[in-house]
């Protein structure tokens, strides 16, 4: 038995009081006497009662009803007809040999067609491969077959893709209806003269594998002419005496007669495995109108197979687009520390739209934005992809945040005019201590105080991005030093189950009282704090994906900041020069005088040369020194490698040499060009 595999079918009574294991040791007087109680039993059967037995064995998965029907094929090995447990009917329709009486040829048809209905809707349950696959085998054992073997391609094609290197077929399931302890004794299998159903290929309890599970198909073989062939055979045919070794592996032994059929399993477009039904020797063999069943089974479990794969395929790739268009890790901006989450929405609503990000901004000011594109589709992924991306270069031209919204709106405008999305896009300023949010259409963020209060911001609720021609709004709030601001998607809050204020509102509590066990004085860490607001979904929440994004913000104190206006003149780098240099005194970090004044004498002397208006220089202390010179002239600077007789070109080289990191951010107004230097020292670190 394959791990994980169908469990072995209990053993339950027969009809007349034995179980099948007694029954199967029964031999000579006892033999007959027990066949004869079986054929007195077949004789009182009902029509209703071979319906009931046959669509128990095919459309039950291993509940009481199809064991009960497994161990009645069992009983009827001894001594009886085929199915005696399952009536006479389905007994005559699918091995029977006695002929029917007046008007059981009709009888015999009706539950034919009768048992194909109940195994396909029993192979059609199943969503995915391994739900189909399993299907089919309990749809046929014991009512069709006493065992199943499933070869599919390895790996599986997917729509029109085609085959680079030879066809492997892998074993992918096997199924039987139970040990050959408990169907037939030793004497019965060599009386029969025939394969015992010990030696029938399955797979063992220990996982070995007496079939070969993997079979490269030989160009031109036997069992590529039986597959090219599609229609099911006999394991006795001519071309499948050799298709069957080749596929089981020749050291394996192969049942005689008309007890196995090879049926290849055709998708849309090509064969994509085969099928392996066997019937030990204590069962009448397979009629040739089995043939059609077994074609009418390997048919929906083919197509059932195509669509599964093309549908994970689908999912698989709208959710790879997904997550890729997401963030591999978050930025470490100075003074705000970031967390996030996203949780895939569960497995019958698929792939959506969420999205999050924090973006980076000049004057050490970061961009915090969520949003939600609307429905769950590959499409759904690619527009949230197109609007990250045009956030994300909406926000490095520092707009307000009401006029990226009104941009993100007039861009999802154009990729359709169903393309609708909510959004929140925030912009937090650690020195001066204040964060403004503008909204589309989304939940409002709630902040965790540092004393345990949690409240839900009032934002404006705005309209979704894509109706156009609406005014978004921005609010500017205080974001205290040590307060945690939650934004998440509608998913969080928002189910079946419950409406969306009410979610808001659990979220709220669920917040407060994670700050209590915290303690007031102590924000709860962020990392855990996610978690936990993700504890608080229940197994009826997730019906859309998540995302979520907590911002703890510490701010930049006034005494780590200082600021001067310089006119664009020539004493400019000089009066840098003094400030920077009174500046580290303040602070204690003289040794980075000499390597801080020429920097700053460099970006200062650039911005004066092509500045109209005064220029600004900025110095923060946090956990490295960064300095941001900003001018009103909106072309960036760009670094050259400066010839020897050049006078010039050379301030930007020695920046990127010396400075831990450095860059240049255009601005509505101009731009600002910025370098960090490392503290000397772990004594002068905050």
């Amino acid at each position: 038995m394959i791990p994980g595999g169908p469990r072995p079918r209990a053993t339950h009574p027969a009809p007349d009081g034995t179980t099948p294991s007694a029954r199967a040791r029964e031999t000579g007087a006892d033999a007959a006497a027990a066949a004869g109680r079986a054929g007195a039993a077949r004789a009182g059967a009902t029509p209703g009662n071979a319906l009931a037995g046959s669509e128990a064995g095919a459309d039950d998965a291993g509940q009481g009803s199809a064991a009960d029907g497994r161990a009645g094929s069992a009983g009827a090995g001894a001594g009886g007809t085929a199915y005696e447990g399952q009536g006479s009917a389905v007994a005559d329709v699918l091995g029977g040999s006695a002929p029917p009486p007046d008007g059981g040829m009709a009888r015999r048809e009706g539950d034919r067609l009768r048992f194909v209905g109940a195994a396909t809707r029993r192979i059609a349950r199943g969503i995915d491969l391994d739900e189909i696959v399993l299907g089919l085998c309990r749809a046929t054992v014991p009512t069709f077959s006493d065992a199943i073997l499933v070869y599919l391609r390895d790996p599986l094609p997917v729509g029109d893709e085609r085959p680079v290197g030879p066809v492997v077929l892998r074993l992918r399931r096997t199924d039987r209806l139970r040990p050959i302890d408990d169907l037939t004794g030793a004497e019965g299998a060599g009386a029969a003269g025939e394969l015992d159903f010990s030696q029938l290929p399955m797979v063992g309890p220990q996982g070995d594998l007496p079939a070969a599970e993997l079979c490269e198909i030989r160009t031109g073989g036997a069992l590529a002419e039986v597959l090219r062939g599609v229609r099911p055979v006999f394991g006795s045919a001519a071309g499948a005496k050799d298709a069957l070794p080749e596929l089981l592996g020749s050291e394996h032994p192969v049942p005689r007669g008309q007890r196995a059929i090879l049926a290849p399993l055709r998708g849309r477009r090509r064969v994509i495995g085969a099928a392996v039904f066997l019937r030990s020797p204590e069962r009448p063999a397979f009629e040739q109108n089995d043939l059609l069943v077994a074609a009418q089974l390997a048919t929906h479990t083919a197509l059932g197979i195509d669509k599964a794969v093309l549908y994970g395929r689908e999912a698989y790739i709208a959710d790879e687009l997904q997550r890729t268009m997401l963030p591999d890790s978050l930025p470490q901006p100075t003074g705000v520390r970031l967390a996030s989450r996203y949780l895939p929405a569960a497995e019958t609503a698929r792939v959506g739209g969420d999205w999050y990000d924090a973006i980076p901004l000049p004057g050490s000011r970061v961009a915090l934005v969520v949003g939600d594109v609307m429905g769950h589709s590959m499409t759904s992924a690619a527009i949230m992809g197109q609007l990250r991306t045009t956030a994300q270069t909406l926000a490095q031209l520092d707009l307000p945040p009401a006029e990226v919204l009104h941009h993100l709106d007039e861009q999802a405008q154009r990729l359709g005019s169903d393309r609708m999305a909510t959004c929140l896009y925030a912009v937090y300023d650690p020195v001066s201590h204040r964060i403004t949010i503008a909204n589309a259409g989304h939940p409002p963020p709630v902040l965790l105080h540092l004393g345990g209060r949690a409240e839900v911001l009032r934002v404006p609720p705005g309209a979704p991005i894509g109706v156009g021609g609406v005014d978004f709004e921005a609010v500017e709030l205080d974001a205290p030093a040590g307060a945690t601001l939650l934004l998440y998607t509608d998913g969080l809050v928002e189910s079946r189950l419950r409406d969306v204020w009410t979610g808001i509102e659990q979220l709220r509590e669920r917040l407060a009282t994670t700050a209590q066990l915290t303690g007031l004085d102590h924000p709860p860490p962020l990392e855990a704090l996610c978690d936990d607001v993700l504890d608080m979904l229940g197994p009826g929440d997730r019906d859309d994906d998540i995302a979520l994004l907590a911002a703890r913000f510490d701010g930049i104190a006034p005494s780590d900041v200082a600021y001067w206006f310089l006119d664009p003149e020539e004493t400019a780098p000089g009066r840098a020069r003094r400030f920077a240099r009174r500046a580290l005194t303040r602070w204690g970090l003289e040794e980075l005088q000499d390597s801080l004044e020429l920097l700053v004498s460099e970006v200062v002397t650039n911005a004066v040369r092509y500045a109209e208006r005064p220029v600004t220089l900025r110095l923060l202390r946090t956990d490295v020194l960064r300095c941001e010179v900003g001018d009103d002239s909106p072309q960036l600077p760009r670094q050259r490698r400066a010839r020897d007789t050049d006078e010039g070109g050379r301030g930007l080289f020695l920046v990127n040499r010396m400075a831990r990191r450095w860059g240049a951010t255009r601005l509505s107004s101009g731009k600002v060009v910025w370098f960090e230097l490392p503290l000397p020292g772990p004594n002068d670190r905050r």
